[in-house]
């Protein structure tokens, strides 16, 4: 027997920085950089910054085409802040990008006193959030959420795919205030189309009804909901998906609303620590208003810093792949 043969390829470390697209899954080139060159055209206000990373959060599409507005601010995550909040008290509408590790551990008090506490009109949009890649915990931004959520009348958006962000950007650039929006690059999934969805800003969507279990999830674990909702099928288990792309302000009225629609067990998916994220989100909303599912479960990232590796091997590792994702699943059903 050719035991050879029968193991699965060897994942390289080159898989380490590869896109969350599955092989042959349809996708989308720099839907936020084509979404924010598109926008800008006929808004000289909008300014691009980032901080040595403009071809890694795509925002090279945006110095290419309006070069006298785009800023490098070099490996400066701090200066980067405080440079865009002092472009927006000039009116100008700046948009910044960073790894979201970089933006939130880094530079989080300049965000916090600079930007937020005066309101300004800053969007910060982050690449490599959550479990997005391989490289360790020195650039995997678990607790981003977490962070961000703590700061007063910051918006913080997770969209799910390339359709989700290109419609994002000119909501948020339209917003009056400070965005903290996470950020998928390069090859972007593309899975919403196909459930007549549309982004707006501040509210949850039903993607798809179910009436044994409802998935309440954000950013990519969405799409992996919709993969869990038809492996399932095979099992004769219906499952409801619900999108939650803003974080906050919290679609509470949506989620009650869904929850209380039918009995049924409720996951929480995230690309997010467990803690501080739209798990506890949702569980609060939920106690407050006094709604009881027939069970409830937390599918998130454990409270721990993860290992480096090929993505794909942790996504199984750390629950969030939809083999994985799908067992658990059938696991809280019994």
């Amino acid at each position: 027997m050719n035991t050879v043969a029968d193991k699965k390829p060897r994942l390289t470390t080159s898989a380490m920085i590869a896109s969350i697209a599955a092989e042959g899954q349809r996708v989308q080139a720099a839907p936020f950089g084509k979404a924010l060159v598109e926008y800008a055209a006929d808004r000289p206000e909008i300014v691009g910054l980032t901080a040595d990373l403009a071809k890694y959060t795509d925002l090279h599409l945006f110095q290419k085409a309006y070069p006298e507005r785009f800023f490098q601010m070099g490996m400066a995550e701090q200066l980067l802040m405080a440079a865009a909040g002092g472009m927006a008290k000039e009116g100008l509408v700046p948009f910044a990008t960073t790894y979201a590790v970089f933006a939130t551990r880094r530079a989080y008090d300049f965000i916090h006193q600079v930007i937020a506490e005066e309101n300004l009109n800053v969007k910060i949009c982050c690449a490599l959030p959550g479990l997005t890649t391989g490289y360790g915990p020195s650039h995997q931004a678990t607790e981003d959420l977490a962070m961000m959520r703590a700061i007063p009348g910051l918006t913080i958006v997770d969209p799910c795919d390339a359709l989700d962000l290109e419609q994002a950007v000119p909501q948020i650039a339209a917003h009056q205030g400070p965005v903290y929006m996470r950020l998928a690059r390069g090859n972007v999934p593309l899975v919403l189309d196909e459930y007549d969805y549309q982004f707006e800003l501040g509210k949850a969507k039903e993607i798809r009804d179910g009436n044994d279990v409802l998935i309440i999830s954000s950013g990519f674990m969405t799409m992996r909901a919709l993969e869990v909702a038809k492996a399932l099928e095979a099992d004769n288990v219906s499952v409801g998906v619900l999108h939650c792309p803003t974080i906050k302000p919290f679609d509470e009225a949506t989620v009650v609303e869904q929850v209380r629609k039918k009995n049924r067990l409720v996951v929480v998916a995230e690309n997010h620590s467990v803690i501080g994220g739209l798990g506890e989100i949702v569980a609060t909303t939920l106690m407050r208003h006094r709604v009881q599912p027939a069970g409830f479960q937390m599918a998130g990232l454990p409270d721990a810093f993860l290992d480096a590796g090929a993505l794909p091997t942790l996504h199984d590792r750390y629950g969030i792949s939809c083999e994985v994702l799908s067992r658990r699943i059938r696991e809280w059903l019994k």
